[in-house]
């Protein structure tokens, strides 16, 4: 890690209430570098979209399993790592919440927003179990625009 690189680890209960300290978390450590506002508030959005999802789907909101989150922010990008203990999905099995059979149900929303709001996500499925689900946003690069 060079020293131009930031890294918080962090391990919560699946309790939706930890959700909040993560995401002060990332505010904090998202003030001090060139993201500018709305970039800031979307990364958050996405952040709080992919925690949720451990929480409910990947532990099943059981307490005892953890979520592990790693945030590594350098010069050019934050990167956010969320592992959860659960069995695991296939990512392409989502649903496009778009589709106008799908417009009122509550599911596939998360994901179709981490989509929209990051320059990359990447599903992974550690050996021993979870999902991975990696985040990443480029300081230069802009906010989604408003009303697409």
């Amino acid at each position: 890690m060079s020293s131009d690189e930031n890294l918080v680890l962090l391990s919560i209960g699946s309790r939706f209430e930890n959700i909040e300290l993560v995401q002060v978390v990332l505010d904090d450590s998202l003030r001090e570098t060139a993201m500018d506002d709305d970039s800031r508030y979307w990364v958050g959005i996405a952040l709080r979209e992919a925690l949720a999802n451990a929480i409910k789907h990947g532990n099943k909101e059981d307490p005892a399993k953890q979520v592990e989150v790693e945030l590594r922010i350098d010069e050019e990008q934050v990167i956010v790592l969320i592992q959860d203990q659960g069995e695991g999905f296939d990512p392409k099995g989502v649903e496009n919440p778009l589709e106008p059979d799908n417009l009122l149900k509550p599911d596939g929303r998360g994901i179709f927003y981490m989509n929209r709001f990051m320059d990359e996500i990447t599903y992974d499925f550690a050996p021993e179990g979870g999902t991975v689900v990696k985040l990443r946003k480029r300081f230069d690069s802009p906010p989604p625009e408003q009303g697409d």
